[in-house]
Order: C-alpha cells, then sequence, then structure tokens
C-alpha cells in the first residue's frame, strides 16, 4: 500500500463503466462525499476525472492506492460484472482492508452468492453488503432505488452516504435496510421479476390494441399517455408511449416496426422463477413473461411453426369499449404481478432469516427504479394496515381494484384466443385469480393420481389424517404416516 497517498475519500467507487461512473458522479455530487475511484483499465478512470473535473475524483492507478485514498471504515462500492469479476475484486479488497472496514457489490449478483461472500468477508472481520441498484444508466447519476443487504453496523455508515444519492418521493430517500447477507440482492431480483411481468403485460396491452383494436403505433401512444395520467401512471407506462411515438429516420416507419421481434434477457427474470419454485411460491404471471421472451428468441421454431400453417383465427370485432377493456385487464394483470412478487420476499425472508418491511420496499420502489409507479403507494397502505395480510388481493382497494375490472379481464383475454393473439401475461394473471378464488379445484385429482401411481398418499376433508388406497389390491383405504408432499 502506498506510504504517501493520504485517505480523504469517504466511498470509493471499483468499475467504471457507465453503471459505476455514473454512481461515482452521482455521489461526487452530493454535499459531504469524497470519490476515490479505481479501475482496472486506468485510461477508463483517466477519461472520466478528464471529462469532470468538478467531482474532484481522487484517481487511483493501483488498487493499494485506491485503498489508502479512503478514510475508516473504508467503504468502497464494486461496480463490474457479476460472477468471477466480482469476487476477482472482493479477494483483492479484503486483502488489503483491515476489521470494520465496508466492501458493497452494487451489481446484479445472485443472492446465494451474496449470502456466501458475507459469510466469507465476516469471518474475517469485514463487512460485506450486497445491494440491489436499480433505475438503470439514469437512476445511478440521478437517484436510484437502492436495496442494500448487510448488518446493522454496516449500514450506521453506509446508510447515510447512500441515502444522499438515492431518488426521493414525497421527502424519503428511496433506500432502506433491507436485511442481512442476501436480502438487498433478493429483493432486488425479484424486483427484476416483477419488471419483467410489467412490461410483458404493457406489450400484451400494445399488441391487442394493434391487432384487434386496429390502432396505430401513434395513436396508441396518445392512448398510453393517458393511461399514464391515471391509476396506471409509471414509468413504464411513460416511456412505453415514447417508444410507440418514434419514427425511424431511416425508412419513416414507425420505430416499433424495424425493431426484431426478439427479446433478450440477463438471467434476473429466470432467477425470481428458479427461486419462487424453490420456495413453493407460484409466480405465474413473472415465469410467463420470462417464458415470452424465450418463445421470441425462437425465430428458427416460429417459422416452420408459421409455414404449417393453412390459416389463423380471424381477428374479432370489438365495440368501442375495448380499449377501456384492455386498460383494466392490464391493471388488474399488474395488480396480480406484484401479489405474487411480495409472496415471493416474504417466503423468502421466512426461509433466510430475514426481517424484511414490505412496507418499506414499496416505499423505496417508488421512485429511481424501473417499476416505480403511482399503486405502490397503495401498496404501502395494505402492508401498513396489516403487514401479516396473507395476499396483497385481499386488502380492500387491490380486492375492489380486480372486481371491478374482473369482467373487462375475461372478455379482453377471451377476445385474444378467439383472435390467435398470445396473451400469456394476461392469461395466466386471470387464471391464477380464478385458481385462489375457487371454492375447489382439481387438485384433488391430482393427489389422487399421485396415490395411485406413487402412493404418495392423501388427506380427506372429512377426517383428519393421511391416507393411502390399495388401488392394486382390494382398493380398500388405510391410514398412514407418510407426507401427501
Amino acid at each position: 500500500m502506498s506510504e504517501t497517498r493520504a485517505a480523504q475519500a469517504n466511498i470509493g467507487v471499483v468499475g467504471l463503466a457507465v453503471m459505476g461512473s455514473n454512481l461515482a458522479r452521482n455521489l461526487a455530487s452530493r454535499e459531504g462525499n469524497t470519490v476515490a475511484v479505481f479501475n482496472r483499465s486506468f485510461s477508463r478512470t483517466e477519461l472520466l476525472t478528464t471529462e469532470h473535473p468538478e467531482a474532484g475524483f481522487i484517481a487511483s492507478e493501483t488498487i493499494e492506492d485506491f485503498v489508502a485514498s479512503l478514510t475508516t471504515p473504508r467503504t468502497a462500492i464494486i461496480m463490474v460484472q457479476a460472477g468471477k469479476g466480482t469476487d476477482a475484486v472482493i479477494s483483492q479488497l479484503s486483502a488489503l482492508f483491515e476489521p470494520g472496514d465496508i466492501i458493497v457489490d452494487g451489481g446484479n449478483a445472485d443472492f446465494q452468492d451474496t449470502i456466501r461472500r458475507e459469510k466469507e468477508n465476516s469471518a474475517k472481520g469485514l463487512n460485506f453488503v450486497g445491494a440491489g441498484i436499480s433505475g438503470g444508466e439514469e437512476g445511478a447519476l440521478n437517484g436510484p432505488s437502492i436495496m442494500p443487504g448487510g448488518s446493522v453496523e454496516a449500514y450506521k455508515t453506509l446508510g447515510p452516504i447512500l441515502e444522499s444519492i438515492a431518488a426521493i418521493v414525497d421527502g424519503v430517500p428511496c433506500v432502506t435496510h433491507i436485511g442481512t447477507d442476501g436480502a438487498g440482492h433478493f429483493v432486488k431480483m425479484i424486483h427484476n421479476g416483477i419488471e419483467y411481468a410489467d412490461m410483458q403485460l404493457i406489450a400484451e396491452a400494445y399488441d391487442l390494441l394493434r391487432r384487434v383494436g386496429g390502432h396505430s403505433p401513434a395513436a396508441i401512444a396518445d392512448i398510453f399517455a393517458e393511461w399514464n395520467t391515471g391509476e396506471l401512471n409509471s414509468y413504464l407506462i411513460e416511456i412505453t408511449a415514447e417508444i410507440l411515438r418514434q419514427v425511424d429516420p431511416k425508412t419513416d416507419k414507425p420505430f416499433i416496426d424495424i425493431v426484431l421481434d426478439e427479446a433478450g434477457s440477463k438471467g434476473t427474470g429466470v432467477w425470481t422463477v428458479q427461486n419462487s419454485l424453490d420456495l413453493g411460491v407460484p409466480v405465474g404471471g413473472i415465469a410467463e413473461a420470462v417464458f415470452a421472451r424465450a418463445v421470441s428468441a425462437h425465430p428458427e421454431q416460429r417459422g416452420p411453426v408459421r409455414a404449417t400453417l393453412k390459416a389463423r383465427p380471424e381477428i374479432a370485432i370489438v365495440g368501442d369499449t375495448f380499449q377501456e377493456d384492455v386498460r383494466q385487464a392490464l391493471y388488474a394483470s399488474k395488480i396480480v404481478a406484484y401479489a405474487q412478487g411480495f409472496d415471493a420476499i416474504i417466503a423468502g425472508a421466512v426461509k433466510y432469516g430475514w426481517n424484511i418491511d414490505k412496507g418499506a420496499i414499496a416505499t423505496i420502489w417508488r421512485g429511481g427504479c424501473i417499476i416505480r409507479a403511482q399503486f405502490l403507494n397503495r401498496i404501502v397502505d395494505a402492508y401498513n394496515n396489516d403487514p401479516s395480510i396473507p395476499s396483497l388481493l385481499v386488502d380492500s382497494y387491490f380486492a375492489d381494484a380486480v372486481a371491478t375490472s374482473e369482467a373487462a379481464w375475461r372478455r379482453v383475454v377471451s377476445t385474444a384466443a378467439l383472435s390467435g393473439v398470445p396473451v400469456p401475461g394476461f392469461g395466466s394473471s386471470l387464471s391464477y385469480f380464478d385458481s385462489l378464488a375457487s371454492e375447489r379445484l382439481p387438485a384433488a385429482l391430482v393427489q389422487g393420481q399421485r396415490d395411485y401411481f406413487g402412493a404418495h398418499t392423501y388427506h380427506r376433508v372429512d377426517m383428519p389424517g393421511t391416507f393411502h388406497t390399495l388401488w392394486s389390491g382390494d382398493r380398500s383405504e388405510i391410514a398412514t404416516e407418510a407426507s401427501t408432499h
């Protein structure tokens, strides 16, 4: 470590690609922060400091000088590619940091990796914090929503720094201590899963308005702009209107028509579905959004299937209420997506021992992040009214909203099916609602099938205990201690 470098910075950033650079600039713009910066390639560090001399960055060419420039407890935010790159930087810092210092991973890490890293670093006396940061490049620069995990001790130092750069809604910074070890990255993962669902639902609404409703992209832009003034007000609705208004300068066609219809992903939606399955939480709306992207990305299957078809269903004739029906279906499906996401958060908190404040999460999602939306205030109210509510769909506001939208929701899904327009998000969300609302489900038959071929047992509706029918014998019923699960 350099002997001449004076410790001046209260916070450091490692990794100066766009997200890291913007976060460093945000930190430097806030009163009380002096920011040290380091990148494996020093040319990127020089570019940042040259382009933004007003930031007063303390730049280092070596990791040793970077560490030496930090005041104690040393605090560094890592903004590098998730995986091996993150582990490499953590290894470098942990070799130079001292007990009580804080290492923050601000990338989209797998929360299981964060749990492992926290355990390894706490054994050395270091504080390791996995912090989900949402809002993209703009949020990193102007105010993101931040979801830090880690110890309470670390948050005492880190909290004021993060609060200084977070988005602010109604005077409240969009950051809160989520919970220990991997809690922050877990909640960010669920946030991204909800984001997948929200985007898919909006895309389905656009597709219906265009293919069934017959509206042009420009007209649909106006519809979304109108929706953005009401209960659907959100960042994603806002940018959808802007995208649909865009005209491609090369062809003078609507921008949406020159974009290849194959959607990519970076994995967090898949992680949400995988972990929710492990937790036994149904997140069908999120799963269908992930699957919809997967289907879009397989033109080698889509083309041959289309080639086999001699005809497609005729587009259904709809009336003047179709636009409003789609709006209501979108809102009801959106409520389901958020309800499923919070169900996963609750289950994760139970499994991993996190004390997560659901209302606080909804509060910090109101600004800075991609899924920021007006109705998050309603989620805050729901959990403030009853922190142990079994589902957001039970809350009076959301129950009334779904009841009001239910008829339109059904009309939209049935119209889409009759017209051959895929609505996996709308359809899955409606089926989920119907499953919760049904007095009796066909799961009884599934359990009977499981008992028949695998002796998995079942419970009866009229008496306690666990039972098995001797299907290959005389078909009498016996009591058993075996589990049905």
